[in-house]
């Protein structure tokens, strides 16, 4: 599975911005997909994930209730629809993709990654 993120950009605090993971091959749809971020000096964390149908979802606390990931196995992508967005934020955001849902949402438990895209939020 390849992986490429898109969607980044520049956006006030406050604003929403809506980025994308496009996935090839046809296996996509077995996949949990999982959205990490990593921050100028700091270790790549997790964001969120979803189960292979989408039916299931995880948040980390602290953008819980401001994104959502979803996703649509007919185009291949996985999606992170951000809202009320903060300057801490700002970050590489990543998608993954993990045969097996891990049990806990690390970066050990994904098996592939995209290159990432670039979020930035002003104060």
């Amino acid at each position: 599975v390849q992986l490429q993120a898109s969607g980044g950009g520049l956006v006030q605090a406050g604003g929403s911005l809506r980025i994308s993971c496009a996935a090839s091959g046809r296996t996509f749809r077995s996949y949990a997909m999982a959205w990490f971020r990593q921050a100028p000096g700091k270790e790549r964390e997790f964001v969120a994930a979803i189960s292979w149908s989408g039916g299931s979802t995880y948040y980390a606390d602290s953008v819980k209730g401001r994104f959502t990931i979803s996703r649509d196995n007919a185009k291949n992508t996985v999606y992170l629809q951000m809202d009320s967005l903060k300057p801490e934020d700002t970050a590489v955001y990543f998608c993954a993709a993990a045969r097996v849902a891990p049990m806990t949402w690390g970066e050990g438990g994904m098996d592939y990654w995209g290159k990432g895209t670039q979020v930035t939020v002003s104060s």
